[in-house]
């Protein structure tokens, strides 16, 4: 499987976050030796009523759970938009190796933007970073389910 190929699965998951009137971000945990997909998640924030349930958050869970571990050495993981602070703290303290992301957030992301949380004295562990992977599909449906909201 290629990076898109995980790319693609991420935004899948937001099509269906999409769907069930969450805000459309997918994340994806991926072993980055054989390829596996470890574990996989969309945005579940209104539906649990829980402010930390963002894709990359429970993707993260997910994945610790699995392999038993808190530290996600040799991941990678693919989401649909430019994490937060909150989930760029998280992809920090779990180890992730390689992040990708999709759409660029001017507004609330924390890795190319605003604090640019992984640039900051205080990040004990900066991930490689690779931004704008799908960048036009992934903000596509960012702006439509927006656009939707407002109308």
């Amino acid at each position: 499987m290629t990076g898109n190929k995980y790319m693609k699965r991420a935004l899948e998951l937001a099509r269906q976050a999409f769907d069930n009137d969450e805000v459309p971000i997918g994340a994806v945990v991926v072993d980055n030796t054989t390829g596996e997909i470890i574990s996989e998640a969309y945005n579940l924030s209104q539906h649990s009523l829980c402010a930390t349930a963002h894709a990359e958050m429970l993707a993260i869970n997910e994945a610790c759970q699995k392999l038993a571990a808190n530290r996600l050495r040799g991941m990678d993981l693919y989401v649909t938009l430019e994490p937060c602070t909150m989930c760029a703290g998280a992809i920090s303290f779990s180890r992730i190796e390689n992040l990708y992301f999709g759409a660029y957030d001017e507004k609330g992301g924390a890795v190319e933007n605003g604090v640019k949380f992984y640039e900051a004295s205080t990040c004990h562990h900066k991930p490689n970073i690779f931004g704008g992977i799908m960048e036009k599909e992934c903000s596509e449906i960012l702006k439509k389910f927006f656009k939707k909201k407002r109308t």
